[in-house]
């Protein structure tokens, strides 16, 4: 697998002229011609990538719905991320405009960003969990990369703090269309939750769990087709719990079950839960009702 470090290096594997400056740099969409090179089919780069794209010669599906790529849409990159491309994939891209945002984590250093940057769950987004805009979000985000893209033509003293004001309110803007996105898409993302419980409840009643252990959030989101980070966030607006929460409730809702129409052991129980530890699951029982497994059936008598 290639490690492309550098944005010079990304550009120069796009037949882009060298960036102005060497940790971060805006390009447009149309300009990128991709050279004919191995490296593509995996590749990771050691920056983040921000792309608006326009008229992009796809389609990508959500739930049971497809949704068109010829308005605005957004993808993020972390560093180190894998990624590959096909012909086709660079074929598609032709037609297309918008912009890219390569923004190196030193440009980053000592600023909030260097961390904030990290809690945007977006970045580990799947490439077909892309953000789709409305025609006024576009306008607003093609706006800030114009905005970056004219100050990076130029540098004096004020050009680093300008730049990461306007990527941090790119960032924030992009944190409130998702949140639209997944409020608009309500009724996909109920199908999401639908599909959930029933995976859930598989486990548990056909006794997976005890092969596989608990579910996992990675699991979950792997037979649901998403990424773990997209799956999180949609339930958290769905519902206001993310996976994990959801997982848990399942197992306390299943524990209190055994704990009060049967005679198994909390031990027992823990390993039909798929503990491996019974502390482990007198821990998460307590932390989730506030009382043990042992006064919780005590209730009951």
């Amino acid at each position: 697998m290639k490690i492309i470090n550098s944005i010079a290096e990304k550009h120069r594997l796009m037949s882009l002229p060298d960036p102005l400056h060497p940790l971060v740099s805006v390009v447009r969409i149309s300009d990128l011609r991709f050279k004919e090179d191995p490296i593509w089919r995996q590749f990771s780069v050691n920056f983040y990538c921000i792309s608006l794209k326009r008229n992009i010669a796809g389609k990508t599906k959500y739930g049971q719905q497809y949704y068109d790529y010829n308005k605005g849409v957004m993808t993020f990159l972390a560093p180190k991320q894998v990624m590959s491309l096909d012909a086709d994939q660079m074929d598609i891209l032709k037609p297309a405009s918008g912009y890219a945002l390569f923004i190196h984590p030193d440009f980053l250093y000592k600023h909030p960003l260097a961390t904030t940057i990290k809690n945007y769950g977006f970045f580990s987004y799947a490439v077909n969990e892309a953000l789709h805009l409305s025609e006024k979000e576009e306008k607003n985000v093609e706006e800030i990369f114009q905005k970056i893209d004219e100050e990076y033509q130029h540098t004096d003293r004020h050009t680093q703090d300008i730049i990461l004001s306007q990527i941090d309110l790119l960032l924030s803007y992009c944190n409130r269309f998702y949140e639209r996105q997944f409020i608009t898409r309500k009724a996909v993302n109920h199908d999401v939750l639908t599909k959930m419980e029933l995976l859930l409840n598989e486990y548990f009643d056909k006794e997976k769990i005890l092969k596989t252990g608990p579910p996992t959030v990675e699991a979950l989101a792997d037979q649901l087709h998403m990424s773990p980070y997209y799956l999180s966030d949609l339930l958290r607006n769905l519902t206001g719990q993310s996976a994990q929460q959801h997982i848990q409730e399942k197992l306390i809702e299943k524990a209190k079950e055994y704990l009060s129409v049967t005679n198994l052991s909390v031990a027992e129980i823990a390993y039909q839960l798929g503990f491996e530890y019974p502390q482990s699951f007198n821990k998460l029982f307590k932390k989730k009702t506030s009382i043990s497994p042992l006064k919780f059936r005590q209730t009951f008598n």
